[in-house]
């Protein structure tokens, strides 16, 4: 969600600030996307542990919140996401293009997530029909439940692909934690600028842009993934294909 499909990541959004809703707290967009990329469960928690959010818990509850709370918050995202998550499901533009181009290169294409195996079961098969399929995928589901920004799920992409080599994997993805994952795992690691988590813009809402405001939002994206340690950072897919393929 934001790399290849589901543009500006709207889903997981969604269900993380009706979960937190539900306990009295409206969470800005900005505290929901900083954690983005992460783990679901490890994304509540970081969440609950921003001051205001935390402030607002003891308000609310009248007490500090416990890790049973972050279980309760995080089961209430899951099954809010698991209601919509087959609706953002939509390939980013030149996604499909794109694959089709490395694919024809002998690239092998791999995916990791902070969905789960019950999320991903259906986003695949939507993703699919609208043309993009990668080659396999792995869930935290299938790392002991250690997502991102640990490195496990791009080493089984790599067991699953038969790649040797680390520095023969480019990560690419659309929050810094996808950027950290790519770093801890010894990988290329870039990042995708325009329809991502971490600009945060609907479609819709970044075509409205004057050019202007377009580059400077794209700028300061940009600097984020390089701040985080991106070795290259692309405003599209396109970009990216046009670099490989270049």
């Amino acid at each position: 969600a934001g790399t290849t499909v589901d543009y500006g990541c709207f889903a997981p959004v969604k269900a993380f600030i009706e979960a937190f809703e539900h306990y009295g707290i409206t969470p800005t967009l900005e505290e929901v996307r900083k954690p983005m990329g992460m783990l679901k469960i490890d994304h509540v928690r970081t969440m609950l542990s921003m001051d205001r959010i935390s402030q607002l818990w003891e308000e609310k509850q009248g007490r500090k919140w416990t890790e049973d709370d972050v279980r309760k918050v995080y089961e209430l995202s899951e099954s809010k996401i698991l209601e919509i998550v087959h609706n953002y499901a939509q390939p980013k533009p030149y996604v499909v293009e794109t694959v089709k181009k490395l694919r024809e290169m002998g690239l092998k294409i791999g995916s990791t997530t902070g969905y789960t195996d019950e999320m991903m079961a259906l986003v695949v098969p939507e993703a699919a029909q609208m043309g993009y399929s990668p080659d396999c995928w792995f869930s935290p589901d299938s790392t002991g439940q250690k997502g991102r920004p640990y490195p496990y799920m791009i080493f089984r992409n790599m067991e699953a692909l038969e790649i040797k080599k680390v520095r023969r994997v480019l990560k690419v993805g659309d929050t810094v934690s996808d950027i950290k994952e790519g770093r801890n795992a010894g990988a290329w690691s870039a990042g995708i600028v325009v329809g991502s988590s971490e600009m945060g813009l609907s479609l819709s809402e970044y075509e409205a842009l004057e050019q202007d405001e377009k580059e400077r939002l794209c700028r300061i994206t940009a600097d984020r993934f390089l701040e985080a340690g991106a070795d290259k950072v692309f405003y599209t897919m396109e970009d990216l294909g046009e670099f490989l393929l270049g």
